[in-house]
């Protein structure tokens, strides 16, 4: 039986309401991202809290080029949106939850993630949050390289791109042999 952790990906206010919005799409996840989350702590699974972080009009990171600020340092836009903050609240000082930040769309760019994975044994990753086609797609593909076997949850993805969602869901299935539920 394989070891699974939950990779939440960037479920954040800017990401959901805010900045830089996934919109409706990402409000209709929120009972489904807090509710895994919450089952995969409840259960004793890893869950990782894979957060976005940047710092306002960094003339030296990709995004500021590609994107308006959005999970500033600081800023309300960066706290965990609505039920998964509840989630976290109630979790945080639980030792099989890690609250990471990251500076590129995958998790596991210039991270320890792979590290804290291979310590607790894991092997299959559950990865939900947003956006689909961008943090998710980088993140499942980079844990596809390292060996990972992936459950992409779509009932708990979401983007503010539709086609590229659907894309991405696809792309999951088809490139990286992933289990699409």
């Amino acid at each position: 039986m394989e070891k699974k952790a939950l990779i939440n990906v960037d479920y954040t206010i800017d990401f959901v309401t805010g900045a830089l919005p996934a919109g409706q799409p990402a409000v209709e996840i929120e009972e489904k991202v807090a509710s895994l989350t919450e089952q995969f702590l409840a259960n004793g699974d890893f869950v990782v809290l894979a957060i976005d972080l940047h710092t306002e009009n960094d003339p030296y990171h990709p995004e500021t080029k590609l994107f308006p600020p959005h999970n500033i340092e600081g800023t309300e836009g960066r706290r965990l949106y609505g039920k998964l903050e509840d989630v976290y609240q109630a979790y945080k000082d639980s030792a099989n939850l890690y609250y990471m930040n990251k500076t590129r769309y995958s998790a596991f760019a210039g991270t320890d993630l792979d590290i804290k994975l291979k310590e607790r044994g894991i092997t299959e990753l559950h990865i939900v949050g947003v956006c689909t086609d961008i943090c998710i797609l980088h993140t499942a593909v980079d844990a596809y390289n390292k060996g990972y076997s992936i459950v992409i949850h779509q009932n708990a993805t979401a983007s503010f791109n539709q086609a590229g969602h659907e894309w991405a869901l696809l792309h999951f299935q088809d490139c990286l042999a992933a289990n699409v539920i």
